[in-house]
């Protein structure tokens, strides 16, 4: 997103949606969420949640978190806190991964494939954060209602959101978004909520100069027992209503609140890639690693990597002295130490970030 969104959930937040950007800046502090940077660790074809020790997985994703991430993380036998060496977050305590997949572009003259990069997120400040490439992590709890108790995720805790089966838009709230920006809205991200009316479920029909950005948004409700499902997806839940953003309820089959978790990814559709021409005759050239050139089947993955309670203080310190980055009971660490955990990948492979390809990773199939 952009310090834009940020603005507007404070806004939401203090139910002050018409203060000046000043006037935000002064409230946020008070305000139910987290949100900092995590830079890129790797990108590869690796999915340990969905496709656990396959080697590769299906199609490229970008990673952040932990560097103790894997092509098998199973619980019995990893423990991001404890196996991994660094971090590419800001959160120093925070080894969770994140992971979503990547965007390339196809070249409408000869039909081969360019990675789209990931680029720096935007700051309430109306700067862009220090980081190489990533995405930016919120953990919200509810911002309307009465109970504000949430309960954080317990070790070996997984889950995704989205479906890349998807080919026509799901029905319900928008979970999964992508927003088109202008060359002047590169650092703000636009205005209003993440995945309003401004944001669609399928990829920009038209040029976006200022880039792309895509939101993913994580239920907010378990049921309390089981840290993982077979589809990733049942153990978890969407609080009822008409929007993604939760509230304080959940449903019977779900009780207990978790943190909202929501992923923000910026990708750099400027340059070559907004050619209008590329964009005539209800034709847009982006397609998704896996193959989906609607976009409707957007998704991320997350795997809970937090040192012991750590982010348990921190969401119950939420409301008071604990916002965004500014969180004292949590360790911070530079967006240098950040950028400098990476990692190789597992196995070598030309992703196109540099090349062109004539096919996508893994010979995926466009469709």
């Amino acid at each position: 997103m952009a310090w834009s969104t940020l603005a507007t959930l404070v806004a939401l937040f203090t139910a002050s949606t018409s203060a000046a950007a000043l006037d935000i800046r002064q409230s946020a502090r008070g305000s139910d969420f987290l949100r900092f940077s995590c830079s890129q660790l790797v990108v590869e074809r690796a999915d340990p949640i969905v496709n656990p020790g396959q080697f590769f997985s299906p199609h490229t994703h970008q990673i952040v978190g932990g560097n103790s991430f894997n092509i098998t993380m199973d619980p019995a036998t990893i423990d991001p806190p404890k196996q991994s060496k660094c971090t590419s977050c800001r959160m120093v305590e925070d080894f969770s991964n994140y992971w979503t997949a990547s965007i390339y572009f196809q070249s409408p003259e000869n039909g081969t494939f360019k990675r789209i990069p990931q680029f720096a997120n935007g700051q309430l400040n109306g700067t862009v954060m220090d980081q190489t490439g990533g995405i930016t992590v919120y953990y919200m709890r509810p911002f309307s209602g009465t109970n504000k108790k949430t309960t954080v995720f317990s070790p070996g805790f997984r889950m995704i959101a989205g479906n890349p089966l998807n080919k026509q838009k799901a029905s319900g709230p928008l979970v999964n978004c992508h927003r088109c920006l202008s060359a002047r809205d590169r650092v703000s991200g636009g205005s209003g909520a993440p995945c309003d009316r401004s944001d669609t479920a399928e990829f920009p029909s038209k040029p976006c100069p200022g880039g792309i950005r895509v939101t993913v948004i994580f239920p907010s409700c378990w049921d309390g027992k089981n840290v993982d499902s077979p589809d990733h997806q049942s153990h978890v839940a969407y609080a009822p209503g008409n929007q993604a953003l939760a509230g304080d309820r959940c449903p019977a089959s779900h009780p207990v609140r978790i943190p909202q978790v929501m992923y923000e990814v910026m990708y750099d559709t400027s340059g070559p890639f907004a050619n209008p021409e590329y964009y005539k005759n209800g034709k847009q050239p982006l397609v998704y690693s896996f193959g989906d050139k609607t976009g409707y089947g957007a998704h991320g993955d997350y795997l809970f990597g937090w040192e012991d309670g750590a982010l348990q203080r921190a969401m119950d310190g939420l409301g008071t002295n604990c916002f965004s980055e500014q969180c004292p009971v949590l360790k911070l660490q530079t967006p240098k130490a950040a950028n400098e955990c990476t990692k190789q990948q597992q196995s070598r492979e030309d992703i196109g970030s540099d090349t062109w390809l004539k096919e996508l990773p893994g010979g995926v199939q466009v469709y």
